[in-house]
């Protein structure tokens, strides 16, 4: 990673940076303390971050965050890459629940889904099993499920179908084309729209976003990761969500106000407002 890019134009209206990784922004980073990266954002019209938590060190770091700042809610799970290296699922998946279910500011469990590009075949079994666990969590919880998704848009969805949807659901940096956004949103997903909306070779993601409801779309950084243009390639923070905002409204032809409202109503759907 390496150094910030400057701060673009606040945007008119509030919105939700639904998924973040401050801890890993950190640490990776070296760049931003969570005190001034919540303010960073905060001046530019983000003033409200879900901060995700991919394996159990994260899990808790995330919920001590989400207890330590007023702008913060948390989201835990096991990523779909980090399920197969654990030598004790039974056990993760154990404190996942405990840290889930320990206060009302953790709204998510997730990042969970399947991932065919980092994890290759022989850790796939494993993959799907945390998968439904994660899902059963979500629902007996009654919390929102985060779903990442990286070249297993068919095998995402079948479980999904196998398992029954939970009540709230969120498709994390969608990815898909318009043809797999009608299909999540036919079963009734939020789609989350990351960086990657703004980069030139994004033609079917911007198509996939023109169709989606207004009440569907929301916005995320997934930083420190998936830095929006003109900055690709360098460190992303929730300040940076007004550059993806923008390019979403030019992309649907709407006022930038009005979308920057939706989305923050419906993030409070997805996710629960009060925070």
């Amino acid at each position: 990673m390496n150094e910030l890019p400057p701060a673009p134009e606040p945007l008119p209206h509030p919105v939700v940076d639904n998924h973040c990784h401050l801890d890993v922004e950190r640490a990776e980073g070296g760049s931003l303390p969570v005190e001034e990266a919540v303010a960073r954002a905060a001046a530019v019209g983000v003033t409200r971050i879900v901060q995700i938590g991919c394996d159990l060190p994260g899990a808790r770091w995330a919920v001590d965050a989400a207890l330590r700042y007023d702008g913060v809610v948390a989201g835990v799970a096991l990523h779909p890459n980090e399920a197969p290296r654990l030598a004790d699922l039974d056990a993760a998946m154990a404190e996942i629940e405990s840290l889930a279910g320990a206060h009302d500011r953790v709204r998510a469990v997730g990042e969970t889904g399947l991932d065919h590009f980092r994890t290759g075949p022989e850790g796939r079994a494993v993959q799907v099993e945390s998968f439904r666990r994660h899902i059963d969590l979500a629902k007996r919880l009654d919390r929102t499920l985060v779903i990442h998704d990286r070249d297993a848009h068919d095998e995402v969805l079948a479980v999904i179908d196998e398992e029954g949807a939970p009540e709230r659901w969120v498709m994390h940096c969608f990815s898909g084309d318009a043809g797999f956004a009608r299909r999540c949103l036919d079963r009734g997903a939020h789609l989350s729209f990351a960086g990657t909306v703004t980069f030139k070779n994004a033609q079917p993601l911007r198509d996939a976003l023109a169709l989606t409801p207004r009440d569907r779309v929301l916005v995320e950084t997934d930083a420190p990761y998936l830095t929006p243009m003109p900055h690709r390639g360098r460190t992303n923070a929730s300040y940076l969500v007004p550059l993806t905002v923008r390019a979403m409204a030019q992309v649907r032809g709407e006022d930038l106000g009005e979308l920057c409202a939706a989305i923050s109503a419906n993030t409070d759907v997805a996710f629960g407002g009060g925070w």
